[in-house]
């Protein structure tokens, strides 16, 4: 990569694409900006270069083309970094235009950012200085893919296993070469492989600002380290490569998904186009503000001053302007076409549905778009359907395509477990894959991505061990995070040295795992509850980049057993079918069998008491797909009293234990191998115990 020495001859350019593109003359630079009325480049030797090397003032005669300005910089090399400053009109109240000629813009096109120069709270207190924004950077693309594809796996295998790829391998005990980067994931897939998920679920990793956080978070020395507060949606995020200041951002992804995907494992996204890192009215303008406040962002129709925040985090996308719908969707394109990712996870979708006033449409274009798009026809994507005004659409999410985090799952599975009675209806429709919430709008149970636990909210550990968070640590005064978590503490608040409280806190959590990998739908693993991982009750880490958000690997030796249990439960689905049904279940048999594909039962042999508000028991046996896959019989008993269970009668074959919850390991969970026969006609099921067998 040579050097750029300047002044380089400039030419005209093209509007499209959008963007930094290297071609066989040199680079052409464009962006949108529909109201600008000047518009400079600035060319920077590296990140931290003191003063750019070459201004270029574009010429709105011969560089402007309809909403867009552009140059080509002829002979420029790769590498070069660069920003962008707009001059226009400035009136934030009466248009929403906030243009400033003395603030340098990164390119919402770049493909690679650095941010060695920005400093946000700088800016804050003391107000723009030359030379303090964040820069885009030049790339030429000669990425050997080496043949790799996007998986195409069938939704109903989908196992997710959520993570931060910062705390996944930051933590010392990780032992890894590049800790917190890309290239610790590739370092760790062999664990992934071990454990059997299928996809990594990515939270964000486009170029996100750490710095945006409340003024006393900042001052006491925390940062975002989730990472929802984007402001580059193109580039990979600097802080996870090991070289940003190279431009190395698109390589380092992409070796990490190349790896990933020759190990069969799939990429997942986690996206925030929701809101971004600009804030509100208060907030800095980095990208988006300046080119175009009143395109990109939902403003108050009397005083565009105000930001409309349906976020909870000080502005709005304006997700449905063409421009803007145009621009995500270009994005996700990109993302899947360029950087072979394999799905998408959209934080707050929801607010992804309203229209420039704020309001919620029935056909959202940018949801239709993104559902129809050629591009992203076998993409996975997946809904964080509500957003933080209230709007709440599980089982509504506009589309039929989208998957959906099942906020009604979670909840009804929390509730059960931890002995709330009267529900056992409700619990019974979620594990059969919410045929209330998808069946009659024509979705299937793969529409439903299940879960007990995500990065917001107690860990498993903690959901079993506390019933009060314990966000002091975050500067907020405990305000932050969640107040309803369903949760219980097994008698004890927090930490606990009892071995009769730690082995039923441990019981607790492998029931609450046992029916995710139970029930229909796709399942969903919070990194590092297959070993234990506790936040100490914090339930809102969003700004702990620290032990307290990091996995400690040493739990995999700590809480080998849990590891292993959580192994052979992922195993055990894998090898039954008739846990990953496409279509719903019909309480009818299949050709060929006598037992329809799901009947349900109460203990004592007796039918389930729908409505009896004090029942915490419930079972039910699940017919095989076929000839050679056993049928299950499942019971679920989390009251404080044992319940004995019939068993369902088998023709010339014998039910075998496969798990009881309540035994110690190893005979927690049996592999096909280690199982014996169960000779009784019943089974009784311990207090707060899940059990079950095979027939064969």
């Amino acid at each position: 990569m040579s050097r750029p020495s300047g002044p380089y001859e400039t030419r005209p350019g093209r509007r499209h694409p959008a963007g930094a593109t290297v071609g066989d003359e040199g680079v052409n630079f464009s962006v949108y900006s529909r109201h600008a009325t000047g518009a400079e480049l600035l060319l920077y030797e590296n990140a931290r270069s003191p003063e750019p090397f070459q201004i270029i003032g574009l010429d709105p005669e011969i560089n402007h083309t309809f909403f867009s300005w552009h140059v080509l910089v002829v002979g420029l090399p790769p590498g070069t970094h660069y920003t962008w400053r707009m001059d226009g009109p400035n009136d934030p109240q009466g248009q929403g235009w906030r243009f400033d000629p003395r603030v340098e813009l990164v390119d919402p096109w770049g493909r690679a950012v650095t941010t060695d120069s920005w400093d946000r709270w700088k800016r804050q207190r003391k107000g723009v200085k030359p030379h303090d924004s964040p820069r885009a950077v030049v790339l030429a693309d000669d990425y050997d893919w080496e043949e790799d594809i996007p998986l195409y796996l069938p939704g109903e295998q989908m196992i997710v296993y959520e993570l931060h790829v910062g705390g996944f391998t930051r933590h010392a005990s990780a032992g890894v070469r590049s800790p917190g980067t890309f290239a610790g994931i590739v370092e760790k897939i062999p664990y992934l492989e071990s454990l059997g998920i299928t996809h990594v679920e990515l939270m964000p990793v486009m170029a996100f600002d750490i710095q945006d956080v409340p003024e006393q978070v900042w001052e006491k020395g925390l940062t975002n380290y989730w990472g929802y507060s984007t402001h580059s949606f193109f580039s990979p995020h600097p802080g996870y490569c090991s070289s940003p200041e190279a431009g190395t951002h698109r390589t380092e992804f992409r070796d990490m998904v190349k790896a990933l995907h020759r190990a069969g494992i799939g990429v997942i996204l986690d996206v925030v186009f929701n809101h971004t890192a600009e804030g509100d009215g208060g907030g800095p303008v980095i990208n988006l503000k300046g080119f175009g406040n009143e395109t990109f962002y939902i403003l108050d129709q009397i005083d565009k001053s105000i930001y409309l925040d349906f976020t909870g985090c000080g502005n709005t996308v304006n997700a449905n302007h063409p421009m803007v719908a145009r621009f995500i969707i270009e994005c996700l394109e990109y993302w899947v076409r360029e950087m072979h990712v394999d799905g998408f996870r959209f934080d707050l979708a929801s607010a992804l549905a309203r229209d420039e006033e704020g309001q919620p449409l029935p056909n959202p274009p940018l949801l239709w778009g993104i559902e129809l798009s050629d591009v992203l026809a076998s993409t996975k994507i997946i809904a964080e359907a509500w957003d933080a005004a209230g709007l709440y659409q599980v089982g509504t999410f506009p589309g039929y395509r989208w998957m959906e985090w099942n906020g009604r799952y979670r909840d009804s599975l929390r509730q059960f477990v931890r002995g709330d009675p009267g529900n056992i209806g409700e619990v019974a429709s979620r594990i059969a894959g919410s045929s209330d919430l998808y069946q009659a709008n024509l979705r299937l149970p793969i529409n439903s991505v299940n879960f007990i636990t995500c990065h917001d909210g107690f860990t498993l550990q903690d959901l079993v061990s506390y019933e009060r968070k314990c966000n002091r640590a975050n500067g907020e005064d405990d305000q932050d995070g969640c107040s309803h978590n369903l949760s219980w503490n097994c008698g004890v608040e927090g930490a606990s040295d009892d071995p009769e409280i730690c082995a039923l806190r441990k019981r607790q959590a492998k029931n609450l795992l046992g029916l995710l990998f139970l029930s229909q739908g796709v399942p969903m693993l919070l990194a590092g509850d297959e070993v234990l991982r506790t936040q100490g009750g914090n339930n809102n880490v969003w700004c702990q980049d620290n032990e307290t958000g990091w996995l400690d690997w040493a739990l995999l030796e700590r809480n080998g057993d849990m590891l292993r249990f959580v192994r052979e439960l992922i195993a055990f689905r894998k090898r039954h079918p008739s846990l990953q049904r496409r279509y719903f279940l019909s309480g009818q048999p299949r050709e060929g069998s006598s037992l329809p594909d799901i009947s349900w039962q109460g203990p004592k042999g007796r039918p389930p008491r729908w409505d009896d508000p004090n029942s915490h028991s419930l079972g039910f046996t699940l017919a095989g797909t076929g000839p050679g896959e056993e049928d299950l019989q499942i019971l679920m008993n989390m009251g404080k009293a044992s319940q004995t269970f019939a068993l369902q009668a088998l023709d010339g074959r014998a039910w075998h234990l496969a798990l009881d919850t309540a035994r110690a390991t190893p005979w927690d969970i049996l592999t096909k191998d280690e199982q014996e026969s169960w000779p009784e006609t019943s089974y009784p099921v311990a207090a707060h115990a899940l059990v079950v067998l095979e027939g064969r």
